[in-house]
């Protein structure tokens, strides 16, 4: 049945569902999938689940499958412009056609009960990649583990990056609590690794891997990495010895989600005994990028743009402007409302002497209002991102932008060659 004619139709129907809805459960993604006898996909699959870093590490680790020419899937979240933006394949966006017809095949899959926001593009993407015929699908976690969607489906490895307090009103207001529900992704037999942990998150998964029967791993005990030197060697792993390894995005996090991104990577093919070469390893972290993580924007005034929205985040961007020895004149910031505004505001305050300008997110239901922050932080209030950026004119120096990935968005909508890489489409029927 023809749902919908055309990428506007489906857009519509996105937004019929609501981005923020959300109704815990697998049995409508199970269902969908059974429809489509997809729950044990003819792809590989890796589940990249924790609180910080799930985009760049598994970007890295899709640039890694890519690098060692396999045909790769990446789905992601949120978007910025367009939900085309969550489902990747080989780096590039899925042609609008394709998505017409791909959604019209979903709502054919779905139950009576239909299918969330998240649920329908996941199951999208699942059927995106099948009909690609995508070697492996690198899978991105929503904000949980348990009832992510992404575990209806068979799954490979399960990957755990930085694991802090984040959506608290929804997973718990405490690590162990969170830690808890992500450890919920886990699978018996079914190798897990993670970076390295806070001790309270590590024994929480820990103790899950050998209740649920999963082998459990810190990459740090498989493969030791030296950002220093740009060098890797294999502890417990099968693999080369790997040198110039340096990863383009910036900060000792991106080291850290890079380490793990190379221990998945070796650790993945060794178990289907797939070769690892060296220069694709060094040449796919030169090449891994995702928008928004300390990226830079030239011009006059510079931009920094970030996404740290919360304590261990904002710890992070801390310490990279610190290591890159950039001194932000102005700081531009906006969080959602579940965000621990108290506990945030000292350190965004923190990264600059100058103006601190809060711009409202407009059309956004979770959003706190700009007046309720910048009040918080002893900043300035503004209508809109347009206006915050005014504001900035004539300021000699990098200017920061960071918090909520929907104050990116905004940046984005005025600046949009900022966000487009100039890859072209990918086209599923020309396969």
């Amino acid at each position: 049945m023809s749902h919908f004619s055309c990428f506007q139709d489906l857009l519509q129907h996105l937004d019929s569902l609501g981005l923020f809805h959300m109704d815990f459960g697998l049995s409508r993604v199970e269902y969908a999938l059974d429809q489509l006898k997809l729950r044990s996909p003819s792809y590989g699959v890796i589940h990249v689940v924790g609180t910080n870093g799930k985009g760049s590490t598994s970007r890295n680790i899709a640039e890694q499958a890519k690098a060692h020419g396999f045909h790769v899937g990446l789905y992601s979240s949120p978007h910025f412009l367009s939900p085309r933006e969550r489902i990747l394949i080989d780096g590039a966006q899925i042609a609008e056609d394709d998505w017409v017809r791909l959604g019209n095949d979903v709502m054919d899959a779905a139950s009576k009960d239909g299918l969330t926001y998240f649920e329908f593009l996941t199951v999208l993407a699942i059927l995106a990649y099948a009909r690609a015929g995508v070697d492996l699908a690198i899978m991105e976690a929503g904000l949980g583990g348990k009832y992510d969607a992404a575990n209806a489906i068979r799954t490979d490895m399960t990957v755990y990056t930085s694991i802090g307090l984040d959506h608290t009103a929804i997973l718990g207001d405490s690590i162990q609590a969170i830690a808890t529900d992500k450890a919920g992704a886990m699978r018996p037999e079914i190798p897990v690794i993670s970076t390295s942990q806070c001790e309270e998150a590590e024994t929480v998964l820990r103790k899950h891997a050998k209740t649920t029967g999963a082998p459990f791993s810190l990459a740090s005990e498989l493969l030791d990495f030296d950002p220093a030197t740009g060098t890797a060697t294999p502890v417990h792993v099968t693999g080369p010895k790997l040198s110039q390894l340096f990863p383009t995005m910036q900060g000792p996090h991106q080291q850290q989600n890079s380490h793990l991104a190379l221990a998945v990577w070796l650790s993945y093919c060794e178990k289907h005994k797939y070769a690892v070469n060296p220069d694709a390893c060094a040449a796919a972290l030169a090449t891994a990028r995702v928008p928004g993580r300390f990226q830079h924007i030239s011009g006059e005034p510079e931009y920094i743009l970030d996404g740290a929205h919360n304590p261990q985040a904002l710890n992070a961007l801390a310490r990279t402007l610190e290591q890159t020895q950039i001194a932000p004149k102005a700081v531009i910031f906006a969080c959602l409302k579940d965000k621990d505004l108290a506990g945030i505001a000292p350190a965004v305050a923190s990264f600059t002497d100058g103006p601190l300008i809060i711009p409202e997110l407009p059309d956004n239901e979770r959003a706190r209002s700009a007046s309720e922050t910048a009040a918080a932080m002893g900043g300035q209030a503004v209508a809109s991102m347009k206006d915050a950026l005014e504001l900035t004119k004539g300021i000699r120096g990098p200017i920061l932008i960071c918090g909520s990935l929907y104050l990116l968005s905004e940046f984005f909508k005025l600046r949009p060659q900022a966000l487009n890489d100039g890859s072209p489409e990918f086209h599923i029927t020309d396969r």
